[in-house]
């Protein structure tokens, strides 16, 4: 038997995490999706888990009890985790946003993230590398009019990935260091159900919302296959920086 890779992507019912799990699925990975939906992927080397990752309290049990013996599983050469699933719902200037909606999104855009990231680091073999993909946003960076709730989420999860970095580094300094590393990417502005729902906005909610619409109007939506490949190639090479980050750019 060949080498056997493992992938956990969040957000496999929809967009980007739906192609990413196609594309490792037609690379020879075993893939397992979480999502809150039901999956569409029927492909050999597929199993869909329906979590809700806004449970945050619940969530630790339930990756040890419906994942844990796959990803102990010593036949393993490679384990990757894609944090992909996001909530954009809640759109609006800072000073309109509702505390219960705030909570919400933080729980699965930053705290489900960081729960997946320590289970996987603290549940795979040391022996097995371990490639991690935090999907982010332009958001993180920079004062987006509308967006402050999830782009302050995405900051959030970066720098959880570059401290989880440092700690991984600290760690290596009394023995072996360990092959694990850590990508933070921005996809860019791509054709997805979070796109429409940011077009749907009004100018209240999302002063910038007419950017989003010009956007879609003059072709510059990337296909989601896009940000998936590019996610792939990450998962597969080695060679990484302990943390590392892609800025997407418009021209």
């Amino acid at each position: 038997m060949g080498a056997r890779r493992l992938a956990i992507v969040t957000g496999t019912s929809s967009g980007i995490g739906e192609k990413i799990a196609e594309q490792l699925l037609q690379r020879g990975w075993e893939v397992v999706g979480i999502a809150r939906r039901d999956g569409k992927i029927g492909a050999p080397g597929y199993a869909h888990h329906s979590m809700d990752l806004g449970n945050v309290d619940g969530l630790a049990a339930s990756l040890e009890t419906q994942l844990a013996s796959r990803v102990r599983d010593p036949g393993l050469t490679r384990i990757a985790l894609v944090n992909n699933a996001a909530e954009v719902a809640l759109l609006g200037q800072v000073d309109q946003l509702k505390p219960a909606g705030m909570l919400e999104a933080y729980a699965i855009n930053t705290v489900a993230p960081v729960v997946l990231m320590g289970w996987v680091l603290r549940t795979a073999a040391p022996r097995v590398p371990v490639r991690i993909v935090n999907v982010s946003s332009g958001a993180a960076l920079e004062p987006f009019p509308g967006l402050g709730a999830y782009g302050a989420t995405k900051a959030a999860l970066r720098l959880a990935g570059m401290v989880l970095a440092a700690e991984l580094d600290m760690r290596g300094g009394s023995g072996a260091p360990r092959d694990a590393t850590i990508w933070s990417y921005e996809p860019g502005v791509v054709a997805t159900p979070m796109q429409d729902a940011v077009r749907g906005a009004t100018a209240d909610t999302v002063p910038i919302v007419q950017v989003f619409h010009d956007l879609a109007a003059h072709g510059q939506l990337r296909p989601a296959d896009a940000p998936a490949t590019e996610i792939v190639s990450y998962l597969e090479a080695d060679g990484h920086p302990r943390f590392s980050e892609q800025r997407f750019l418009l021209s």
